[in-house]
């Protein structure tokens, strides 16, 4: 394809996000923290748009990731108006759209609140697109869970059915029809090139959700707790996050040059491999700290899909994108940060070197 670097791997290009104007939504959260330092060490000029970190302590507050920025805006996406207006204001080249609502759990406890972010923010975000001459290109960031889930032992790919059983789930199918509505009905034609991006389960230092496994083992482990898990047997992708924020910039990249040609969505998995079940991971981690202690919930739960991967042979084929660090791999760096953290650590500092580590990382 066109622009696309065709070397064992393809990376990001700091010559081509060096000066670049960036807008990312949801850059307080987990990846949307972790892509701003990114951008920030290739010279893009990068405004973050978002609410305050949703808890404390977080990877933006630990980070000092303002200091990364342009401009560090205050805006819900559920508000349509001002969402506009700070689009406009901004003047992005690009939109990488990270905010949402993204945890399961809590989307059982509040469904409208996940509807009207992941669905009617997603089209806000596209509306306040539309009238922003600036813009040519738009990822929107969705979620492995997008598809219908049907328990397959083989991996999705993106012309699977969308569906979710969870509204968090349903709510980002949504977001994905949103998306491609919005790419044929108005923005394919302004020359605006838009595609969707769908990870794995992520993993990675400055992850304090709740409800997330390899988060709940870190706290376990600093509380000096039991963990508890809900479904061992439950097998899911998981990768580092670097791993699909390279696809995010890749993808942005491509869409940049051939906006029709990539204008779709995207899957930025791991190794089929490497989808491994949650007692592998609990295993794993406790093979490097093994003072933690845990034992399985026995009581009622809400709906989870037992099984689930993602296949990445178009993103391997059209962008040469390959995932460099395997899981056990990212399981030890996620520790090794969230120890050095606990130590006092410069976490921007660390943030690079893993962003540097991963990057000179070979792939086969």
């Amino acid at each position: 394809m066109a622009g696309v670097a065709m070397t064992a791997g393809a990376k990001p290009s700091a010559d081509f996000w060096f000066g670049k104007r960036v807008l990312v939504t949801g850059h307080t959260g987990f990846k949307g923290s972790w892509i701003c330092m990114w951008l920030s060490a290739m010279g893009a000029k990068v405004t973050g748009l978002s609410l305050d970190p949703s808890g404390d302590p977080s990877l933006y507050g630990v980070a000092g990731v303002s200091r990364f920025l342009e401009a560090d805006l205050r805006c819900d996406i559920r508000d349509a108006a001002k969402l506009r207006e700070a689009v406009l204001s901004a003047a992005p080249e690009i939109v990488l759209h990270l905010a949402a609502q993204p945890l399961v759990r809590l989307s059982y406890a509040d469904p409208l609140a996940t509807y009207a972010t992941n669905v009617m923010g997603t089209a806000h975000l596209l509306e306040a697109v539309r009238h922003a001459s600036s813009v040519r290109a738009v990822v929107n960031v969705t979620t492995d869970k997008c598809y219908e889930n049907r328990e397959w032992v083989w991996a999705y790919r993106e012309d699977e059915a969308m569906g979710g059983h969870d509204p968090y789930s349903s709510s980002k199918g949504c977001s994905e029809l949103v998306t491609a509505a919005y790419r044929r009905s108005f923005l394919a034609a302004a020359g605006v090139g838009v595609a969707s991006a769908r990870a794995g389960n992520v993993i990675g230092g400055g992850d304090w959700s709740a409800d997330r496994l390899v988060p709940d083992f870190l706290r376990a482990i600093d509380r000096n707790e039991k963990l508890v898990i809900r479904s061992p047997e439950a097998t899911r992708p998981w990768q580092h996050v670097l791993e699909p924020l390279s696809g995010y910039l890749l993808i942005a990249e491509a869409l940049w040059r051939d906006g029709v040609g990539f204008a779709e969505g995207w899957n930025f998995g791991p190794d089929e491999d490497d989808a491994k079940p949650v007692r592998w991971i609990v295993e794993t981690l406790q093979a490097l700290r093994p003072q933690i202690r845990w034992e399985i919930f026995d009581g009622e739960r809400p709906h989870e899909a037992n099984m689930l991967a993602l296949s990445s042979s178009k993103a391997r084929a059209r962008l040469n994108w390959r995932p460099r660090w395997r899981l056990r791999r990212a399981l030890e760096e996620t520790v090794r940060w969230h120890e050095s953290w606990a130590r006092g650590a410069d976490m921007a500092d660390l943030c690079q070197e893993q962003i540097r580590g991963y990057l000179d990382t070979p792939v086969s």
